[in-house]
């Protein structure tokens, strides 16, 4: 294997060394979310005619578990690298950045889309889930996987300890992940929070995602795809330029 694969390698080994905690807790925990939520809400809240509230709440679960873990993937490797001091095993290799952003993106995204069809195969034993348009589902998921991985080695490499990269995950990756419309659609909202959601990227990934199920949403699926595309690439190239100028880890 090439330097990248054998990166690759590596960090998608760590997180499947520890399935039960890295795939099936988090599998359990979208469950649960659909348990509790879909026997409360069922009868209470009706988003789109033909669609049940349980069946709504699928393709969010599923993205919101791709977009958690794929960015836990990388800033949990990363993070515990530094502090652990291994790191340093990886600079020494003549790895260039791209082969650092291709083997820890790559791996978030295979943990990511792992968890995220967990999800799937586990909620749709409660509820129907039909696809309307399934190309669409396939490309949310990927850039999503692939945005939060990017998203995940930028906080791991700002990090310089776990309180630092709690912070990162509770005040801007939790709030925009729940914002987002997993539990609603936006339109049940007052216009101002509205236009706030509109503002968040994570609501056209959702958004865009539920489209290749029931071929409605609250935008259009281009739309989404535009904006999500387009922050990937920054996303990615904020991560590519920090990989290169070795940000806070080399000296």
């Amino acid at each position: 294997m090439t330097g990248w694969q054998t990166l690759l390698y590596k960090e998608t080994l760590r997180f499947w060394k520890v399935g039960f905690q890295t795939v099936a807790a988090p599998v359990l925990t979208a469950l649960l979310y659909l348990l509790i939520f879909g026997h409360v809400l069922s009868d209470r809240v009706k988003v789109y005619e033909t669609i049940s509230y349980t069946a709504f709440l699928v393709p969010g679960l599923v993205m919101m578990s791709v977009l958690q873990n794929a960015f836990a993937n990388s800033s949990s490797s990363l993070i515990q690298s530094k502090i652990m001091g291994n790191l340093v095993f990886v600079l020494l290799t003549p790895l260039s950045h791209w082969s650092w952003f291709i083997a820890y993106v790559g791996s978030s995204m295979a943990r990511g889309l792992c968890v995220g069809l967990g999800v799937f195969i586990v909620t749709t034993l409660f509820t129907h889930v039909s696809f309307a348009a399934p190309l669409w589902i396939v490309v949310f998921a990927v850039l999503g996987a692939g945005m939060l991985g990017a998203l995940g080695l930028i906080a791991g490499l700002w990090a310089e300890k776990f309180d630092q990269m709690a912070a990162f995950q509770n005040f801007i990756i939790m709030p925009m992940t729940f914002l987002s419309g997993v539990f609603y659609s936006i339109h049940s909202l007052p216009e101002v929070w509205q236009r706030v959601s509109h503002l968040n990227p994570f609501f056209y990934m959702i958004d865009g995602f539920r489209y290749g199920f029931f071929g409605v949403s609250d935008v259009s699926p281009w739309l989404s795809l535009a904006i999500v595309g387009s922050a990937m690439l920054v996303v990615s190239a904020i991560a590519v330029h920090l990989l290169r100028i070795g940000y806070k880890i080399r000296g």
